[in-house]
């Protein structure tokens, strides 16, 4: 299983570790793109900071976020799944899970990011500030930045099981599963039941919460529809809706009825 997670806005300050090691983190493939943004994102917020604050979407009550940027390739790293805050990963709580939960979420669990295409919840990275909806001046759109390495690297990355897809659209444009890929892929909404609506908060603590219960459960769902079936098992009520079509993700509606 393959779970595709968003960032956080929010980020744990960067750890007394080493210095960011662009070639040690996963995806080796993407190693050429990470740097073409790092170079642009340093440099960018070692000038202008004006500039920078504008193109980042930064208000002034974040203004230290462009000096965090500057200095991304000294800054001390730890690892992503300690980097990433907020209240999903709040929900998921990597650190309290025992040793096997641990080593499904190293092998499973693949957050997307604006500055480093997709990383694992292992690999060292600093604290640092940049959305996939930023448009860097020298690279464009980093969507359309990432979207070309990652059709390159992430079909691998799926293997041939399930692909759990619970990303915000923002981070989903960077890369959409296609052809065999995506009919073992179920994106995740989760819906208010009684109106129906998607709750941010509450739609984020929940994927956080069904995460943490598919690695911590003895369930490894190898394609959509043995998912579905195992968060029903875990207690979650869910409605299906399967590809019409060969090439298309199956949609999972989680209802919930109290917003917490």
């Amino acid at each position: 299983m393959l779970v595709l997670l968003p960032p956080s806005e929010g980020k744990a300050n960067s750890g007394e570790g080493a210095p960011l090691e662009l070639r040690s983190l996963s995806l080796p493939g993407l190693t050429a793109a990470r740097e073409a943004v790092l170079g642009e994102l340093v440099g960018l917020c070692a000038g202008d900071t004006e500039k920078a604050r504008e193109v980042l979407g930064l208000s002034e009550g974040l203004r230290g976020e462009v000096a965090k940027n500057a200095a991304l390739r000294t800054a001390g790293t730890r690892p992503a799944g300690e980097i990433y805050t907020g209240v999903l990963y709040d929900a998921l709580g990597l650190a309290t899970l025992d040793a096997a939960g641990r080593r499904r979420a190293a092998d499973s669990l693949l957050v997307f990011s604006g500055l480093w295409g997709a990383v694992r919840v292992t690999d060292r990275i600093p604290s640092y500030r940049c959305s996939m909806g930023v448009k860097l001046p020298g690279l464009g759109a980093l969507a359309g930045h990432w979207r070309t390495p990652m059709a390159e690297v992430l079909p691998a990355v799926a293997g041939e099981g399930l692909v759990l897809d619970l990303r915000s659209s923002a981070y989903a444009t960077a890369w959409r599963p296609k052809g065999e890929v995506a009919g073992r892929t179920a994106t995740v909404r989760v819906l208010h039941a009684p109106t129906r609506k998607v709750v941010s908060h509450f739609n984020k603590a929940t994927k956080g919460r069904i995460v943490r219960a598919l690695l911590t459960s003895v369930a490894v769902p190898r394609d959509p529809a043995e998912l579905v079936e195992a968060l029903r098992e875990l207690g979650y009520a869910v409605e299906a809706q399967a590809p019409g079509k060969p090439g298309k993700a199956w949609s999972l509606d989680v209802l919930v009825d109290e917003i917490h």
